[in-house]
């Protein structure tokens, strides 16, 4: 196990953005995985695997970049430590990004699952809402943690890390079946 942790500090060490990108990929990819297995009791045979791969596709390519660059954003125009610092960047973090990232992410969800605009736009105001108010259950409180806590080069991973469950609910929240939308 200390190989996999020394071989994993090595390359976000050398390659940071790929490492850090990546990740978030693949564990969008087992948010829907989980969505689709444990929360919609799909068999393997019923899975969706274009919409775990679009998952996967957007973490890598959309959702860890802009990650990555919002906390590398957040260092340089947040400075300091203490709490005072952290309340300050959860507050960006939840009042600025958070609300414009979750109706980006459901924009670019749409387009990738080949939605018209008119059926993105009926999309985004049946779900944006509901979203939108359960990540301000959650998110606080991690990135509290997160900012407090953590390093720089760590703090994508600790978010990916508890995303497993809110990419679990983002993509049973967002699936295109109606009937499963419902609350």
């Amino acid at each position: 196990m200390s190989r996999i942790i020394h071989t994993y500090k090595k390359f976000l060490s050398s390659h940071p953005f790929l490492v850090q990108t990546v990740q978030t990929g693949m564990l969008m990819g087992v948010g829907d995985v989980i969505a689709q297995r444990i929360v919609e009791k799909k068999t393997h045979k019923e899975h969706d695997y274009k919409r775990t791969m679009t998952f996967l596709g957007l973490g890598t390519c959309l959702v860890g970049p802009a990650l990555v660059t919002w906390y590398k954003t957040l260092s340089v125009v947040v400075t300091g430590t203490g709490k005072s610092v952290v309340l300050k960047k959860v507050a960006l973090d939840q009042l600025c990004f958070s609300p414009t990232f979750i109706g980006c992410f459901l924009c670019a969800l749409g387009f990738a699952q080949g939605n018209d605009f008119e059926k993105i736009q009926n999309d985004i105001s049946k779900n944006y809402t509901d979203i939108l108010l359960t990540n301000y259950q959650i998110w606080p409180l991690v990135q509290l943690g997160n900012f407090y806590f953590t390093p720089l080069q760590y703090q994508t991973l600790v978010v990916q890390g508890v995303a497993i469950c809110w990419n679990t609910y983002i993509s049973w929240k967002t699936q295109s079946q109606p009937d499963s939308i419902e609350n």
